[in-house]
């Protein structure tokens, strides 16, 4: 699950921990005792890696790497620190998870910081006091940064390259063991990035534990508290959405009129006549000319000319409850979950449909991985096909789920089976394509849609011997840039998937993010939307997310990813269905991948009708969903331009519509750290 992956790593390399340094000794002053600290990764429970701290307070090695799904990421680093706790010298060396290496240095000199980082080089004078904030550190910089706050005047710090880091107590803990128990306080990091980072301290301000929903990095021997850890976590993020949500939702208990719009009509192709639409609860009583009388019975919000949009569709999201409200507000209005754990996912869905959060509509997928030795944590486990199968019958007999995933490491020959089982029971079949087996293999064995365009693609360029399992279903994809389209292999598949009527989710915008990213170069999907981010976003945007490791091999992946967008216009011409998902979050970079399918053969209106009107109808939501039309839930979103015209249009919502629940996007970015892109349209009568 490359999404989930992506959010591990980031979570990980931009956040840290560490034993609260001491005052150096002195002739007066007996030595320091070493630091000596060891910690636990899990993700999903399961143990992933380790983290280790040797050295002493001012001086300091750290030794971190995990492995999941077929690749992980590891780094060394060196430290000196102030008696603050704050580095005056900083080296990390090391990869990411997707093996772009890492080879970051900062520095010191008098007033002046220097830094050099995938993302670029930089210096500032002034620097004394301030936190530098490493791009590509260890789990163990988030304790350092609490650390060196914790020992300032107040609970914030300034931050290099920008920025103020602050702390706040959220929670007090108990960590039982069978020896004793060791009593703390939840803290929340915030100023970093999009969301805080949480971590427990004991009572002498020791790290005991970063934590998430989803993962946690836990002081040795401390490892059973980790499901409560996650739950509190779970609690936390909750907590914090809940409270964003109550200030952020505009709920009226009269008619709301959206005046003075042009429609986007889906079968047409084209915007409507100016129009009003009226909502009342969650759904749409009429679709009107425009009025220039108000009632007072009314509440009117001025479109001002511009468009209203049905709610869009991302079918390759992996929510959480910060994607979930940032998924509303860019105008995503329903997520296909593909995999997911299943109180993380079951939890969220209540929330949301509870009005406790804001999310999209969820549809759940069965997440299905075999067991080796590079199984991704995420989801359940299958260690045979009678197991296989009875997850099948698990899912299906849960609410919500209509399909099933089949994970990388699942053995190829038990598809057949899980298939005609899952079929059976009104559900439908996807996946990755299981390692040593081919796409046509799983599309007779019973696939309907073949996940990621590079497992239908790996199936033309590798041996059966050659492991998908591992980091080489992405490096890999470079065997692309030689391959011949017309070659029979290839229209072989493509004429089955014709015939069977086989659909495919490419996730166009990951596989443009790995093969044409580059170091220091902000990354194609970010580049309308860099400016008005956080720093630690626009720094993460200039990153690769591969090693690229020489000038041919950097030509050999943008040939790739030209092989892959003309793969797809064949597809398309060929009459192959092909769904919008990311595998990235969703929200900003659904409008990536919809402005990639203008890319492929679509026009624009035909890209804006496939992320709404299509997937409803594809998902089985038709009735309710996909257009702007009176009876249909109120899911839609406003923009100021016609995105019939130019698709970069759906990008800047002013005013997103969910089951009549109104949200202005100006007001919730800020809870993120991001500059709004609009203003909130003129509400009259309110």
């Amino acid at each position: 699950m490359t999404r989930l992956l992506i959010l591990l790593s980031t979570l990980l390399l931009a956040t840290a921990c560490t034993q609260a340094p001491q005052q150096p000794s002195d002739a007066t002053t007996p030595p320091e005792p070493a630091v000596q600290e060891s910690f636990s990764v899990l993700f999903g429970g399961t143990k992933v890696g380790q983290l280790t701290v040797s050295g002493s307070a001012q001086q300091l090695s750290i030794d971190y790497g995990f492995e999941n799904n077929g690749r992980g990421a590891s780094s060394q680093e060196s430290l000196t620190l102030t008696t603050q706790g704050i580095p005056t010298q900083w080296q990390i060396n090391g990869k990411t998870t997707f093996g772009n290496a890492v080879d970051e240095q900062f520095s010191v000199d008098g007033d002046i910081a220097s830094w050099t980082s995938a993302a670029g080089k930089g210096s500032e004078g002034g620097a004394t006091g301030k936190m530098y904030v490493a791009q590509n550190a260890s789990p163990y910089s988030s304790y350092l940064y609490v650390n060196a706050i914790l020992k300032g005047e107040n609970d914030t710090l300034p931050a290099l390259p920008a920025g103020q880091m602050t702390l706040s107590k959220v929670a007090d803990y108990t960590f039982n063991t069978t020896q004793n128990n060791v009593p703390a306080r939840i803290v929340a990091l915030g100023g970093i990035a999009l969301d805080p980072t949480y971590l427990a301290l004991n009572e002498d301000n020791q790290l005991m534990a970063l934590l998430s929903p989803r993962f946690t990095l836990i002081r040795d021997g401390f490892e059973s508290a980790d499901a409560d850890l996650r739950q509190i976590a779970t609690e936390l993020n909750a907590s914090r959405f809940k409270d964003i949500a109550e200030r952020v939702t505009h709920s009226f208990d009269k008619p709301v009129r959206i005046n003075n719009v042009r429609l986007f009509e889906p079968e047409a192709l084209a915007l409507t006549s100016l129009s009003s639409v009226v909502v009342q609860g969650d759904r749409i009583v009429s679709v009107d000319a425009p009025v220039t009388d108000f009632s007072s019975d009314e509440v009117i919000i001025d479109g001002a000319g511009g468009t209203l949009v049905p709610g869009l569709f991302e079918m390759h999201g992996h929510m959480s409850d910060n994607r979930a409200l940032l998924n509303v507000i860019a105008g995503v209005t329903s997520v296909r979950d593909m995999g997911n754990e299943i109180d993380v996912i079951e939890t969220l869905v209540n929330n949301i449909e509870s009005g406790v959060l804001i999310g999209p509509r969820i549809t759940r997928s069965g997440f299905i991985e075999g067991v080796s030795k590079f199984s991704n944590a995420t989801g359940e486990m299958a260690d045979s096909e009678e197991r296989a199968l009875e997850l099948v019958r698990e899912y299906a007999a849960m609410d919500g789920y209509k399909q099933i995933k089949i994970y990388s490491s699942v053995n190829g020959e038990w598809v057949p089976a899980m298939a005609q089982e899952a079929h059976k029971l009104g559900l439908k079949v996807m996946g990755h394509v299981p390692a040593f087996s081919t796409v046509d293999e799983m599309i007779y064995a019973g696939y309907d849609e073949v996940t990621h365009i590079n497992q239908v693609m790996l199936s033309w360029v590798l041996d059966r011997s050659e492991d998908t399992r591992t980091l080489f279903r992405i490096t890999g994809m470079k065997r692309f840039a030689d391959l011949d389209l017309q070659s029979e292999k290839v229209q072989s598949t493509i004429k089955l998937m014709s015939e069977r009527n086989i659909a495919v989710d490419p996730t166009i915008v990951i596989h443009e993010f790995g093969l044409t990213a580059r170091n220091g170069e902000t990354r194609a999907g970010m580049r309308d939307y860099i400016n008005n981010m956080p720093i630690s976003v626009q720094r993460s945007a200039k990153v690769a997310l591969l090693n690229v490791a020489d000038e041919n091999e950097d030509k050999e992946y943008k040939a790739a990813f030209e092989k892959v967008l003309q793969t797809l216009s064949m597809m398309h011409k060929r009459g192959i269905f092909i769904v919008p998902g990311t595998d990235l979050g969703g929200a900003f970079e659904l409008h990536r991948e919809l402005e990639l399918f203008t890319q492929i053969g679509m026009s624009p209106a035909q890209a804006v009708r496939r992320g709404s009107y299509d997937m409803a109808n594809y998902l089985g939501y038709g009735d309710d969903l996909g257009s702007i039309e009176a009876g249909k839930l109120a899911d839609f979103f406003l923009i100021s331009g016609d995105p019939t015209a130019d698709i970069k249009a759906i990008k800047t919502p002013s005013m997103v519509s969910f089951g009549g629940r109104i949200f202005f996007p100006s007001e919730v970015y800020p809870e993120f750290g991001i500059q709004p892109f609009t203003r909130a349209p003129s509400i009259i009568n309110n």
